[in-house]
């Protein structure tokens, strides 16, 4: 089984509603999961984690560093898929996007929606998308 270091970070806003998260939907561009559901997300290519999650966040949302907020890194995941022969290590963030600044995806996501967080768990996402988001934002499993 192949080890695989990614970065997963939820982007954050406060709404009149309550909070919400951003979910994505990875195109059929992409060499995984394709159609799911997932947060901004990539492989760890340096050793600084912080640092690659504020890079996926600009490449994918189009949010600078000034327009988001980090309020909380999680507790490394380990995600067991057997299907793609892949352990994941995955790094959760979780980002506060500044009221004014809007989401502009990247080529390799086809569709944004902000949802409740409780919400994650029933979309089709990669494997244990809520599980890396409890990490950052505690939720109580439905």
């Amino acid at each position: 089984m192949q080890e695989a270091k990614v970065v997963t970070c939820f982007l954050l806003r406060h709404t009149a509603a309550g909070d919400e998260v951003l979910l994505l939907r990875r195109s059929q561009q992409v060499g995984t999961y394709r159609g799911r559901w997932a947060g901004v997300s990539g492989y760890l290519e340096e050793a600084d984690a912080l640092a690659q999650a504020y890079r996926e966040v600009e490449e994918e949302a189009g949010l600078t560093h000034e327009e988001v907020s980090l309020l909380r890194a999680g507790e490394p995941l380990v995600v067991l898929d057997a299907e793609a022969d892949r352990r994941w290590i995955v790094h959760p963030f979780l980002f506060e996007i500044e009221p004014n600044a809007e989401v502009r995806v990247d080529w390799e996501h086809t569709e944004a929606r902000w949802v409740r967080p409780e919400e994650a768990f029933a979309f089709e996402t990669v494997p244990q998308l809520a599980d890396a988001l409890m990490r950052v934002y505690p939720l109580d499993r439905p």
